[in-house]
């Protein structure tokens, strides 16, 4: 009787190591191991893949889609992969799940076709957490794989009837209670808050400040080409930049005279400076500059009417930021180290203040995407003493007459207009100064859908920059 037949032994392949995917998620596990932010740990782990021959342009072009795209869509993704494992998420290991929402993303938000996706990440697996994990995120990368984004969608959001809030947030990839925050900050109908949250998750431009008196739009574009430099859609300082489009190649922005700014950041300094004032304007002041655009553009536009300008910030690493953005500024300028709510100058010393308080960020998802993930509610009511009292240091600060700019990356209203209520309603008392608002909507020329004022909030899907929020107060006591 003859032996049964074996199958033929396969030798063992080693995986192979894709440099784009390992970057990827070397970049995705910093952000969850170290809570650090995508923009400070991609940019070196792309220049040193690119020195070691690792990758070029567009390989850095994917790695940075990868990065930016799963952060973007991790909770989509991650009720996706809940919906595909027998068990619950949190018991998924982190590796694990960083390499099954790289996957995701492949599959379901780029045109990578579906069997290109699948085996690059299941390599990525076998290299990064062994053969046998490999196999798992195998199996579920396939579930995936069996049905389009929108079906998905379908298939694990609740109904818009059923729960509008958790709806929006499952299907735009928003935390349950950052979307009712935004609700609230824009209101209106449903197509608004869509369309908002969709401009979140959108990759926001690259946009240039030339600095006044050290560069122009127009050499900036013409640094960058014709066909890769589009004008500024509000700011008369802003060039956007193209696909591709790298500022660290250009002379000005090297040199300082020019810098990386949103433009809504521009928007508001410029309408700081653009305030009308009674009396001598020779002193601004920056209550937060870290970590320095806005002092520079303001450090620019005060030197062209012979102002000094004081920027002061609290940690001393920002103020060393701030210093290296003012560096070769042809006006009077000072950068200092000190804590504005102890600060160290007499009051009603400035004709002009800004102070960028410290936020939730809630305005910049776009550019911090993570950002969401990581914030409470609760982190509100940490913010909220701090930001009454710097809004009242910065009317301290101002003298009569003086113009005070309150400003954030965060709509949500009890971080903007409730700040600035609760600090006008105070003045009056013995020893506070009193304040008026100024509308600040003729300082944004040109910018539709301002609201009734006298504040301004700016919106992604509206004015395609980050959410900033500006109130204008004038002291007058």
């Amino acid at each position: 009787m003859s032996a049964p037949s074996r199958r033929p032994h396969r030798p063992y392949r080693r995986p192979k190591k894709d440099p784009v995917r390992i970057l990827a998620f070397e970049a995705l596990r910093a952000v969850d191991e170290r809570d650090a932010y995508a923009n400070l740990v991609l940019p070196p782990l792309l220049r040193k893949a690119r020195d070691a021959g690792e990758i070029d342009g567009r390989d850095a072009a994917l790695a940075t889609e990868l990065v930016y795209g799963t952060l973007r869509r991790q909770g989509t993704y991650d009720a996706i992969i809940a919906d595909c494992v027998d068990r619950p998420l949190r018991e998924v290991d982190p590796p694990v799940l960083d390499v099954l929402s790289l996957g995701a993303h492949q599959l379901l938000g780029t045109r990578i076709p579906t069997h290109a996706a699948v085996s690059a990440t299941v390599e990525l697996a076998r290299v990064v957490l062994g053969d046998g994990r490999a196999k798992f995120v195998n199996a579920v990368l396939r579930r995936i794989a069996a049905d389009d984004l929108d079906g998905w969608l379908d298939r694990v959001a609740p109904s818009w009837d059923e729960d509008p809030e958790e709806h929006l947030g499952v299907v735009h990839s928003h935390p349950r209670w950052i979307v009712s925050a935004l609700w609230d900050a824009l209101g209106g109908p449903r197509a608004g808050i869509e369309d908002l949250l969709e401009a979140d998750n959108e990759r926001p431009e690259v946009t240039l400040v030339a600095r006044p008196g050290r560069s122009t739009p127009e050499e900036l574009t013409a640094a960058v080409g014709e066909e890769g430099a589009l004008p500024g859609r509000w700011s008369r300082y802003a060039v956007r930049l193209g696909e591709g489009g790298d500022p660290g190649r250009l002379d000005a922005v090297r040199e300082g005279r020019a810098g990386v700014q949103d433009e809504g950041s521009q928007l508001v300094a410029a309408a700081l400076a653009s305030a009308p004032l009674e009396g001598p304007d020779t002193r601004w002041l920056d209550g937060c500059a870290g970590p320095g655009g806005k002092a520079a553009l303001l450090a620019a536009l005060a030197a062209e009417r012979g102002a000094h300008l004081l920027a002061s910030e609290k940690q001393p690493h920002r103020a060393g930021l701030v210093a290296r953005s003012l560096a070769g500024n042809p006006g009077p300028y000072e950068v200092i180290t000190a804590d504005a709510t102890r600060p160290p100058w007499r009051p009603g010393s400035f004709d002009r203040v800004l102070f960028d308080v410290p936020c939730t960020g809630l305005g910049a998802l776009r550019r911090r995407p993570e950002a969401r993930w990581r914030r409470r509610p609760e982190d509100l009511a940490g913010f909220a003493p701090l930001q009454r009292e710097l809004l009242r240091q910065a009317l301290r600060a101002v003298r009569v007459g003086g113009v005070v700019g309150y400003a954030t990356c965060s709509p949500h209203l009890a971080e903007t207009r409730a700040v600035v209520d609760d600090v006008l309603a105070g003045r009056g008392a013995a020893g506070e100064e009193k304040a008026e608002f100024l509308d600040a909507r003729p300082l944004f020329p040109g910018v539709p859908a301002l609201g009734d004022g006298p504040d301004v909030q700016l919106w992604p899907h509206l004015h395609g920059t980050d959410a900033m929020y500006l109130a204008l107060l004038r002291r007058t006591a």
